[in-house]
């Protein structure tokens, strides 16, 4: 058996993740994936981007602490290859580029800057087929910080694919564009017309719900339990939710404009259900990684 050591960097608007995994390889086997460890960092490029168009100085300090704690972590776990990607606030911070030519000279890690098709081809690819059942249509909804990714999915394969930059901290931070939601609505209603379709939610947010909402493991939500769940959080502070969920507080203060996105779309889209089968963008920047250079 040869066991391949990767790692994947989701550098995100709201937090940036590294998943460190171990690819089991065994002649006339599939590989085998296993994820050994996830760590988060709440350093919400975001903020700085969609207030200012810029990374700060101060937030680029935190983003090269965090890209060395990462160096370091993949040292000690005798990483072979690694894949970093930067989203939604990478991509429309004015000094972007010059930020990560920084950051790869202070860590030493390289940082590339993704679109949204690409990050949702990467989520796709995150070992989503296996969740898909033939001829049921599904669409794809993940809420990050800065965008919104819609993937129509059909026969298991996508037939339709956007990205819109609506996201938790842009929304936090109420710097979404006026006509961002009927935009998303009009795309909706072109691609699905009136089918019901059932959703599959991705990001650590609406991981989070799922992980409270009492429902089986594999079973999907009740997009009436998702409403009714927003007006109960909305209803409470950011400490309150932070006590009452076990909510990190950089969750706690986003959560429920995920929470409305999700409602948004499920409204828009007909959608009674929500399956959440926690699969992250660096679940798929790992596949993506693999294919790369399973052949070296």
């Amino acid at each position: 058996m040869r066991i391949r050591k990767l790692a994947a960097i989701d550098i995100g608007s709201n937090a940036v993740r590294m998943l460190i995994n171990y690819v089991y390889e065994e002649e006339g086997k599939e590989p085998v994936f296993n994820k050994t460890s996830l760590v988060r960092m709440p350093v919400r490029l975001g903020h700085d981007v969609f207030t200012e168009g810029k990374i700060s100085d101060s937030t680029l300090d935190r983003i090269v602490d965090a890209m060395k704690s990462y160096a370091l972590m993949m040292k000690v776990y005798g990483i072979e290859h690694y894949k970093a990607c930067a989203t939604s606030a990478m991509r429309e911070a004015k000094n972007g580029k010059h930020i990560i030519k920084i950051v790869e000279k202070k860590s030493g890690i390289k940082i590339d800057i993704i679109d949204g098709k690409t990050e949702a081809e990467m989520l796709f690819s995150a070992g989503l087929n296996q969740f898909l059942e033939k001829d049921q249509p599904y669409l794809y909804v993940d809420v990050g910080g800065g965008s919104t990714e819609l993937t129509y999915l059909k026969n298991k394969k996508v037939e339709a694919s956007k990205s819109f930059p609506v996201g938790t901290v842009r929304l936090l931070e109420n710097k979404e564009e006026s006509d961002v939601f009927p935009n998303m609505q009009k795309w909706i209603s072109e691609h699905l017309g009136n089918e019901t379709i059932d959703l599959i939610g991705a990001g650590g947010n609406i991981n989070h719900v799922y992980k409270y909402s009492g429902v089986k493991l594999g079973l999907p939500m009740s997009v009436t339990y998702t409403n009714r769940h927003h007006r109960i959080l909305k209803s409470l502070t950011t400490e309150e939710r932070m006590q009452n969920y076990n909510m990190k507080p950089d969750r706690a203060d986003v959560v429920v404009y995920a929470l409305e996105i999700y409602n948004k779309v499920s409204k828009w889209a007909h959608s009674k259900k929500i399956y959440v089968p926690k699969i992250g963008l660096s679940d798929g920047i790992i596949r993506w990684l693999y294919d790369e250079i399973k052949e070296k």
